[in-house]
């Protein structure tokens, strides 16, 4: 089992920047994939980018692609998100997610993944 703590939400302005942690804790973190999603008041979860357990291969999310950029650092067990170019449309809880059998194919699906954190909270004021 893989115990994942988000970190660095906050309230920003609308063009400004954060920068989330997911830090891990237990299994074997390095043999996972690992992936960020969102959920909106009143909307479902959804995707928003992930990574490989080597950090050879990214997906995002279309409406983040050249905004946000999904890291890893095995040694530390970390896993990072940077927002930049924030919109009053990326408010939402955010959540890091572990996929223990590194499933590619299903990556950006919520059913792909074994673990998940409690979440962080991420508001972007116009």
């Amino acid at each position: 089992q893989v115990q994942l703590v988000e970190s660095g939400g906050g309230l920003v302005q609308a063009g400004g920047s954060l920068r989330l942690t997911c830090a891990a804790s237990g299994r074997t973190f390095s043999r996972n994939a690992m992936g960020w999603f969102r959920q909106a008041p009143g909307k479902e979860r959804e995707f928003v980018a992930a990574i490989t357990w080597s950090g050879d291969m990214t997906w995002y999310l279309d409406g983040v692609k050249g905004r946000f950029t999904i890291s890893r650092d095995n040694a530390k067990k970390m896993v990072y998100l940077q927002m930049n170019s924030l919109k009053p449309e990326d408010t939402a809880v955010y959540y890091c997610a572990a996929d223990y059998q590194n499933q590619v194919a299903i990556i950006t699906k919520e059913y792909a993944y074994d673990s998940w954190g409690q979440g962080t909270q991420v508001t972007v004021s116009s």
